[in-house]
């Protein structure tokens, strides 16, 4: 075997790789480069999420912070409070009176309107009047008749009288005998009678004449008293009785009018102590919902009895009604004025907060913070209540925005819808 030369490899040495050390050292700075760039990426992670961290934490403590709250304000005052007592009533007519007819016929008109208001002795209807004309025409005939039979009664009895007086003498003159002159004195005696017959007869056809005049006139039916009529219950062409239960209308009496309520009975003796002393007392009607006056009247009495079902006793008041605001069988709020009470602070209803220690009150400070006032409620007239403890005129109360409110929160005045303007200016 021939050696090898120097320039030739060996084949039983290993093979050495002479570009081994530069690639080796090129790969180390790749993995370097690698792991700058994740630590980078994890340093901006972690700032990412410390910043939201940060911005939620900030987050959190505004919203924490207390901020102004938009309120309104009105000042307590000092003013006059009436006293009233409540009561829900019913309106009634005053008077109410069923038109029908007083003579029986045929309704040949009506001369009215439904629901019209009519004045007393209005004529409403017309029932034919031919036979009850008949009637006083006969009636007439009859009262001639008698005068005439008691004419000639009367000159019967002056003739029977004046044969009497003739017949006495002839009877002292023995010239007739005692018959003729018993006779003749029997005679002018029943023609007496006749003539006290007579009479009556003529009282009687008078009376027919009178009957069958006011019949005439209840041909004509009037309205019995002032009032609105309502609806028709008879048409023009029927036939109407005096039995008739119905009637022809119905006629109710508006101006004045009248309201019934009720009040307890503990309330009784105050209203009793003023009407027997002639106080008037001053009663107010309001609608439905208590918010609106309907009408201004007057205590007309008070029930002669307590209504033992109910512990209540019933009162009647008159209203003029000359807008026709009250209508019967309307249901009505009734303030019946008691007395007034002198002096008293007012605050509007709707400042008046109420929780488990009672009643109170947002107190604007001077520095537009609020504070949680206990206070001691008086009388509720409408929207505005007294206040018997705990604030002072000129004190600020929150009338609108108190229930976003805790106590020491400051907060921003502005004018209250509908109460005229009060804000901080205003108060002061």
């Amino acid at each position: 075997m021939k050696p090898p030369t120097a320039l030739e490899p060996n084949p039983s040495e290993p093979a050495v790789n002479l570009d081994a050390g530069p690639r080796a050292s090129n790969r180390w700075w790749v993995w370097l480069l690698v792991f700058a760039l994740i630590g980078f990426g994890c340093y901006k992670l972690y700032e990412y999420e410390n910043g939201k961290k940060q911005a939620l934490s900030a987050m959190t403590k505004d919203l924490a912070k207390p901020a102004n709250i938009s309120v309104a304000a009105t000042a307590a005052r000092r003013g006059d409070m009436p006293v009233y007592l409540h009561g829900l009533g019913t309106v009634t007519a005053f008077n109410t009176v069923t038109v029908k007819t007083r003579v029986d016929g045929q309704l040949i008109s009506v001369n009215f309107k439904e629901g019209q208001d009519v004045r007393k002795d209005e004529v409403l209807a017309q029932i034919d009047p031919r036979p009850y004309q008949v009637a006083l025409d006969q009636a007439k005939g009859n009262l001639d008749q008698a005068k005439g039979t008691l004419a000639k009664d009367r000159a019967a009895l002056e003739d029977a009288q004046v044969n009497y007086v003739r017949d006495q003498q002839l009877y002292k003159e023995q010239i007739i005998a005692k018959q003729q002159l018993d006779t003749q004195l029997a005679t002018a005696d029943q023609v007496r009678g006749s003539i006290e017959a007579d009479q009556a007869a003529i009282a009687a056809a008078q009376a027919a004449i009178d009957n069958a005049k006011l019949n005439l006139t209840y041909t004509k039916i009037t309205a019995p008293l002032s009032g609105r009529i309502g609806l028709r219950l008879v048409d023009a062409g029927n036939m109407v009785h005096a039995a008739d239960a119905n009637g022809l209308a119905v006629i109710t009496q508006l101006q004045p009018i009248a309201v019934l309520f009720s009040i307890p009975e503990e309330q009784l003796p105050p209203v009793l102590e003023k009407l027997r002393r002639n106080v008037g007392m001053r009663t107010d009607a309001y609608d439905s919902d208590d918010s609106k006056r309907l009408a201004e009247g007057k205590l007309l009495t008070v029930d002669n009895e307590i209504d033992t079902t109910t512990g209540t006793s019933r009162l009647k008041a008159v209203f003029p009604n000359n807008d026709y605001a009250l209508f019967p069988n309307q249901f009505v709020n009734i303030r019946l004025w008691l007395d007034t009470k002198r002096g008293a602070i007012i605050v509007p209803a709707v400042a008046i907060q109420r929780g488990p220690t009672g009643t109170f009150v947002y107190m604007v400070k001077e520095d537009d913070t609020v504070g949680v006032r206990a206070v001691r409620v008086g009388l509720t007239v409408g929207n505005e209540v007294s206040i018997d403890e705990g604030v002072a005129p000129g004190d600020r109360v929150v009338v609108d925005g108190a229930e976003k409110l805790t106590d020491g929160m400051k907060v921003t005045l502005r004018q209250a819808a509908g109460n005229g303007g009060a804000n901080r200016s205003q108060a002061e």
